[in-house]
Parts: structure tokens; sequence; C-alpha cells
């Protein structure tokens, strides 16, 4: 993928280096007993000292070492991909669902990161919260991608962010919303397998933008779109579950198998005419899951 030197998406919040900073556990509740004794003539010196014991156990520092500047060449990276999705994105949205694109915001975070869906660690992987309509991802997942998953190569590292950006444009459909509207509904296996479609969905929309960026960008050659596949495959839920544990429980499946999301990925990848990609997302959830 060639991606040096072009446009850099503005729409990034890189996290990775926060700085010192006290996390206090009493909240409030340490800031009013803190007042109180500042009016009762307390000295703020002892205020200063009695303050971590207010705050409890929760208190802790948070170091600044091992943070990355913002401008290493992974964030460039991440913000030219980015970048690349708004291109494709703002004008196609319109034309096929006659709405404006409001592009998401992808953090950098490193270890865990607090979002709007709740505190989450890079364990979990790259992951988009519909509720502040951000794209979370710890760079060092791409590190395990090609050590791990076996799934090295730029376009592999552009498609993981491409999928999580197929989410956002779930939500501004409105899918996300009437997926969660169906959770309490259904058991844990209904439910795995409308995940496993609303994920092979979003799997079609990275083949989507896949698709212009090949067409229109000419960044990409047959090299890229093979990394892109590998890495579908390589995360799919069989080939992590016999991974990891040695054998394959299809009812457990979140996120669809190695042969579904290359499938949809290639399928989004074919999509020439903008007019079919409404018939084609719905297809995904009519797929037959395990």
């Amino acid at each position: 993928m060639r991606w040096e030197g072009r446009r850099q998406s503005q729409n990034v919040e890189d996290r990775r280096s926060v700085g010192q900073q006290m996390v206090v556990g009493g909240g409030l509740l340490t800031l009013l007993i803190m007042v109180v004794m500042m009016f009762l003539g307390v000295d703020p010196m002892q205020i200063a000292q009695v303050a971590p014991e207010l705050a409890g156990p929760q208190a802790q520092q948070q170091p600044r070492g091992g943070a990355k500047p913002a401008d290493d060449a992974q964030s460039t990276f991440v913000k030219t991909v980015l970048a690349d999705t708004e291109d494709v994105w703002g004008p196609l949205f319109p034309k096929v669902f006659g709405k404006r694109y409001a592009p998401p915001t992808l953090v950098l975070f490193t270890g865990q990161v607090k979002s709007a869906c709740g505190f989450a660690s890079a364990a979990a992987g790259p992951f988009y919260c519909p509720l502040d309509r951000k794209v979370y991802i710890d760079l060092a997942f791409y590190e395990e991608l090609k050590r791990r998953f076996n799934a090295p190569g730029d376009f592999a590292q552009a498609y993981v962010i491409a999928h999580e950006i197929g989410h956002h444009v779930q939500n501004q459909l409105g899918i996300a919303n009437q997926v969660q509207a169906m959770r309490a509904r259904l058991s844990e296996r209904d439910y795995n397998k409308l995940s496993v479609r609303m994920e092979l969905q979003a799997d079609f929309l990275a083949g989507v933008w896949a698709r212009r960026m090949a067409a229109f960008a000419g960044v990409l050659d047959e090299e890229d779109i093979r990394e892109a596949v590998n890495a579908a495959q390589q995360i799919g839920d069989d080939r992590i579950q016999k991974r990891s544990q040695g054998y394959i429980v299809p009812d457990a499946f979140t996120h669809g198998s190695a042969d579904q999301r290359a499938r949809w990925f290639l399928y989004g990848l074919q999509t020439e005419n903008p007019a079919d990609i409404p018939e084609r997302m719905d297809r995904a959830f009519q797929v037959d899951v395990p």
C-alpha cells in the first residue's frame, strides 16, 4: 500500500501520552471534604498530605514513561488510512444512503482505555464504540497481528481500521441500535449469530472501501488485497479458537469463521455499482450461521 506523503486525517485523538495524573477514587466526596477542611482553617499543606488517604486505595499515579510521540510512523500511517476512509465514505455515503457522512474519531491508546462503552484492555483488540462514535486501537495490536496471527503487511493493518469504520457506517444507519435492542430478547447462542452477521457486514463494508481505493486512489496492488484477505482469515473465530484452546465451538462464534470473513470482504471488493451496496448489506443478515 502506497501511503507515504498523502493526506492525513485530523480526527485522531492520541491518548498514548497522557502524562502523570492522579485517578482519585473518592471523587466528589473527597473534594467536598477538602473544601470543608479549608473553611475550618486547616493548613493547605496538611490538606495536600491527607488527600491521598481521603481518596482511598484507588488513587494512583500514571507514569509518562514509554509513551510514543504523536508523529511516529505508525500514527502517521493510521491517520493516512483514516483519511482514506473519509475520502471514500464522505461522497459515497450520501450517494448510497441519502445522508451526510459524519467521520468518526480514532483514539490511539496504550494498555487500556476508557470509552463511553466502558473500560477496555488492549487484549480485546481494536473496537468501535457506538455511544461516542469513536474507534479505539492500541497500535501494539499490529505486532500481534503480524507475530501471533501471521498476518503481516500494511494493508492487513488498513483492513482492521476499515472494518471498524464499517461499524461506524452501521451505527450511522441505525443498524447498531437495532441489533442492540434485540439482545435482551435473544438467547446467547442466537445473539452470537446476530453478532456474526453484523461483523460480516462490517467486513463487506471494508471490502467496499478497498474497491474504491483500488479503483480510484491507485494505491493498492494484488499483494495488498492478499494481505487483507489473509488478515480476515487469520482472525476468524474458528482459527482463533483452534489456536487458543485447540478445538472449535461454532455456537461461540461472534465474528465469523475464516472462510466467512474472507468471503464477505471479497464480496465488498467485487461491488462495483454503489446502488448494489444496500441490497448486499442486507444479505449479510441472511447468511447461514452455525
